[in-house]
């Protein structure tokens, strides 16, 4: 009906694109599970535990309004700053590895940034909604345009409603390596890592860190494949 519009087959090039943010992401994610159980086995020579490490980094950094949690699933951890609690999961929480009190460490990062009013953490925050919504509306954008006879002002606005996750991902990537970095200075400045120990960690957090410039490098890639598809086309 719309010739080369939106319907293209099996053979269709840029599909390429996305199995390439698929295999980058699938490396990525394989890469720190496999890091984190390497170094799961290596054990702290002062035998702390993630949640303990944890609320002594909060202490020493004067954070006394956020609370530790344990929650379920592997590699569960996040922060949240919202109701200022930080959650570990299983595999963290009552794990003295040197791969947990690392995970656990960056997670305060992120609580020792909200503390001081980082900017990058405050915009990614600023941003979440934003991003949210473009993603969920940038397709129906999309093919809202094509039906309409390729109306490209439409198509358009879904292309650039996508590109906001793009944005929420390149806000992403300096508030965790910035959270990273934070959290090895602490474990080193507090002597609850030897010099062995803090290398192993900084290995678990680069690895960490690779699966959000993964999902950066996927997203763009979904991005250059709408613009490749629907970006400045006439109906046929």
């Amino acid at each position: 009906m719309y010739g080369h519009g939106m319907f293209y087959n099996a053979l269709d090039p840029t599909f390429l694109l996305v199995i390439a943010g698929l295999v980058i992401s699938g490396l990525a994610s394989a890469y720190v599970n496999s890091t984190f159980r390497k170094y799961d086995e290596f054990r702290s020579s002062k035998g702390v535990t993630g949640t303990q490490a944890a609320e002594y980094i909060l202490r020493s950094q004067g954070i006394n309004d956020v609370g530790v949690q344990q929650i379920a699933g592997d590699l569960t951890d996040n922060y949240n700053s919202g109701n200022k609690m930080l959650s570990l999961s299983e595999a963290t929480a009552q794990s003295t590895s040197v791969a947990a009190i690392g995970v656990a460490a960056h997670e305060c990062g992120h609580a020792v940034q909200d503390a001081k009013n980082y900017i990058p953490l405050r915009m990614r925050a600023a941003i979440v909604p934003v991003a949210n919504i473009g993603s969920t509306l940038s397709f129906p954008l999309i093919m809202l345009g094509v039906i309409m006879s390729w109306n490209q002002t439409l198509i358009n606005i879904g292309i650039l409603a996508f590109s906001l996750a793009l944005i929420f991902q390149l806000v992403t990537l300096p508030v965790e390596f910035d959270a990273s970095r934070r959290a090895l200075s602490i474990l080193r400045e507090g002597n609850m890592l030897d010099e062995d120990e803090l290398a192993a960690a900084r290995k678990v957090l680069f690895a960490a860190a690779l699966t959000y410039v993964a999902a950066a490098l996927a997203t763009f890639l979904q991005l250059l494949r709408l613009i490749l598809l629907f970006g400045n086309r006439s109906r046929d």
